[in-house]
């Protein structure tokens, strides 16, 4: 007869002796596992992400539509500092989902979860994710993740957006009206895909190893530049770091090498506003052509 173990939960602390130094780093290369149990493919941007004073502990990218994932995480039992760090954060990143991880939350921090799962727009989610080490005997410690919070119909969400054809929100339907508009405006943008409903449409510059990204958010509409996929945020900088002050002068623009946006330019404006379409599309279409050819005339960067 088979001999069954006894599945036992041990103190985090176990597993992770310091909460920045080493479950943040833990976690941000192993985003795969937290991804599964949320219902999203985690792709890692930024640890220690600034918002100005701030820093948050891992800024991600929702791979399916190119938004922004803020994950704030700790080793005790949830407290209200960390509940206004996320909402701080919220703001500064422009992120469109909030994952928060801790070994144990107490129930106001739940309820506070579920009340901003229900009175946000649906565009946004928020998670409250409970951290677990268990082991059999002798075992290898083994992490788990279990999600106590998560927005109401979420399944049916992650169900709906996989299907292109399918029901988009009202922010996404403004999003692809405005990319179409803009592809229709600049025939060139064809070579760069089709128009979506993501908050960004990118330029890849493959024999550079960078990438030129325009994106949309509330009050502004913007470029910057990054690395390609899965590339870390600091590789790139460190890449362009040698080359701020010519890239500053000739984009207009800083560089910030704390920022997981390099050289970000914004125009102040609201992309749903019709009236003001035509002069996003030339600004956007100017801004990005001033970006590639700087970019393509440096032969540092290959």
């Amino acid at each position: 007869m088979a001999e069954f173990g006894v599945l036992e939960d041990v103190p985090v602390r176990i597993g992770w002796s310091h909460e920045a130094h080493a479950f943040t780093p833990w976690l941000a290369q192993n985003l795969g596992r937290l991804g599964s149990a949320v219902g999203l493919q985690l792709e890692h941007v930024q640890s220690e992400a600034a918002v100005d004073s701030f820093a948050a502990d891992i800024l991600a990218r929702n791979v399916q539509d190119s938004s922004h994932v803020l994950i704030e995480n700790q080793l005790e039992v949830s407290d209200h500092t960390h509940l206004g760090q996320i909402m701080t954060y919220l703001a500064g990143l422009d992120a469109r989902a909030v994952i928060w991880v801790a070994p144990q939350f107490r129930e106001p921090h739940l309820s506070a979860i579920r009340w901003l799962n229900q009175h946000t727009a649906e565009d946004f989610a928020f998670f409250a994710v409970q951290l677990r080490i268990v082991r059999i005997g002798d075992s290898p410690l083994a992490p788990l993740f279990d999600v106590l919070e998560r927005p109401n119909g979420w399944e049916r969400r992650l169900q709906g957006s996989t299907q292109e054809s399918g029901r988009r929100t009202a922010l996404g339907e403004q999003r692809l009206t405005f990319w179409t508009a803009f592809c229709e405006r600049l025939p060139n943008e064809s070579a760069y895909g089709v128009p979506t409903a993501a908050s960004s449409r990118t330029v890849p510059l493959d024999d550079k190893g960078l990438v030129v990204a325009r994106y949309l958010a509330v009050q502004e509409v913007g470029l910057f530049i990054r690395g390609p996929a899965r590339t870390a945020p600091s590789l790139t900088a460190e890449r362009l770091a040698p080359l701020a002050s010519t890239l500053s002068e000739r984009l207009g623009t800083p560089f910030n090498p704390t920022s997981p946006y390099f050289f970000i330019k914004k125009l102040s404006v609201r992309y749903v506003d019709e009236g003001e379409r035509e002069r996003i599309i030339r600004w956007l279409d100017a801004e990005t052509e001033r970006y590639v050819s700087v970019l393509r005339s440096i032969s540092e960067l290959g």
